[in-house]
């Protein structure tokens, strides 16, 4: 790190005084081994590892782009590989710098490694706010080693990262905390000389709300027990109590088990809810999940089981709005991922409602399970190899597309169910043209009438 003056006279301040800064900040690991979750990027030989000089030998230390939900240690890793290097460190921010600081920490990199030998690691937070432009004059730097990049970004680097950049450094992704690990960070953080050192305690109800509020970013955790601490030191309490927190954050706790049965009731009433098509109902009880740190990817499972379940045909494009808030969920998380899910949640309540395409593949399914199947009809049978003309197979099969309606007169179904009808459709919505598909298609394939 290159501190100014004034920067060093804020270091040493925090030094003489650790109170003076946030708890989120004393309490940053100051070796690898002290840092939560995040094992998979912090085994023997891994990158971050030889960042700080651990291994390696003569081979040089890559440049890494850190990319994860934000809480999940992206700074922090960066903070503790400033504090255990013995390299040249230097930090900038992609909200404040651009290419002329960049240039001049290159330009510094390139003096200090010719004239002392001092290599130099740059920490780049929010790379993805850097323009293509920018990224440019980052990668002579890179191809070069003048520097070492460790850049971090809460946004897919494949769609805010120039594919150069990507090609000259190694992705690491940092999976969100889970419920462990913020609870081992909060613990410490409570009896840690450079915490709390035991002012307060925790009772476990207060713990498991400060679980929920945190939803795997350890920085709110710890912003969160910090505030609430404080404020039940202030009352003359010894423990932080549920109803402290909650003033003190402003929200409250929802009874919500993840494991049990509010978990199951809330989901099944979300669902429910948009069957029956009252969209501020939904809205509720999303609010509910999402507010409990209900894991958002389950929420939109059940989005994609509910736009095909209750909508179906009736709105075609349920389904695509359901996948889609599923796939967003699954790269951008919370708190961003709330507004994705209300999205679909609302398309799908007031979607026009079926669940024709529900019960035609159930009355198909019990039909199996009854042993109503039977052979293929013979002039629908595999007839591309060898010998199957002489089994009858393919033979008598007319192609559909040599019909001018496009559509042939002939059995598909096996014997036994040649007459079944599964699919019912409603005049709901779009479903209304399938309705008169499935009448025209019947008749022109001969079937009886319903």
């Amino acid at each position: 790190m290159e501190p100014d003056l004034f920067t060093a006279a804020a270091e040493e301040r925090q030094e003489k005084d650790p109170a003076a800064s946030p708890l989120a900040v004393r309490m940053r690991p100051r070796t690898l081994d002290e840092v939560v979750g995040q094992r998979h990027l912090l085994k023997p030989g891994s990158p971050l590892r030889r960042l700080v000089g651990e291994s390696g030998g003569p081979a040089g230390p890559s440049s890494v782009i850190l990319w994860g939900p934000p809480g999940t240690g992206k700074t922090t890793l960066a903070y503790v590989v400033s504090k255990a290097t013995d390299k040249r460190f230097v930090e900038l921010s992609a909200i404040t710098a651009g290419v002329k600081e960049v240039r001049a920490v290159i330009d510094g990199a390139r003096r200090a490694s010719g004239g002392f030998g001092k290599e130099t690691v740059l920490f780049l937070d929010e790379i993805h706010r850097f323009s293509k432009a920018q990224q440019d004059s980052l990668l002579p730097a890179v191809e070069n080693r003048w520097v070492t990049l460790i850049a971090a970004t809460t946004e897919n680097p494949y769609f805010s990262i120039i594919s150069p950049l990507l090609s000259r450094s190694l992705l690491l992704t940092l999976e969100p905390l889970t419920d462990d690990d913020i609870r081992d960070l909060l613990r410490r953080a409570l009896t840690d000389e450079r915490g709390l050192k035991g002012a307060v305690t925790l009772p476990e109800d207060t713990e498991d709300h400060l679980l929920r509020i945190a939803g795997g970013d350890a920085r709110r955790a710890l912003t969160a027990l910090e505030a609430a601490a404080g404020a039940a030191l202030d009352l003359g309490e010894s423990a932080v109590a549920l109803a402290t927190l909650e003033q003190t954050v402003d929200r409250a706790a929802v009874k919500y088990d993840r494991d049990g049965d509010q978990h199951y009731d809330v989901a099944s009433a979300l669902i429910k809810s948009i069957r029956g098509s009252d969209v501020d109902a939904a809205l509720h009880y999303l609010a509910r999940m999402i507010e409990a740190g209900e894991d958002p990817r389950f929420i939109a499972r059940r989005l994609m089981i509910s736009a095909s379940e209750d909508i179906g045909l009736a709105d075609p494009n349920a389904l695509p709005i359901a996948v889609a808030a599923a796939q967003a969920v699954a790269m951008i998380g919370f708190p961003e991922a709330a507004l994705t899910l209300s999205h679909a949640t609302i398309a799908l309540a007031l979607a026009p409602k079926s669940n024709a395409a529900t019960t035609a593949i159930g009355a198909a399914m019990e039909d199996v399970r009854k042993g109503l199947a039977g052979p293929v009809p013979t002039h629908l049978r595999d007839g591309h190899y060898k010998g199957a003309a002489k089994l009858g197979h393919a033979q008598g099969y007319v192609y559909p597309h040599d019909r001018a309606e496009g559509i042939a007169e002939q059995q598909y179904a096996p014997d036994a169910l040649k007459d079944r009808e599964y699919y019912t459709p409603t005049r709901h919505g779009a479903e209304a043209r399938y309705a008169d598909a499935v009448e025209w298609t019947r008749k022109h394939l001969g079937r009886r009438r319903s």
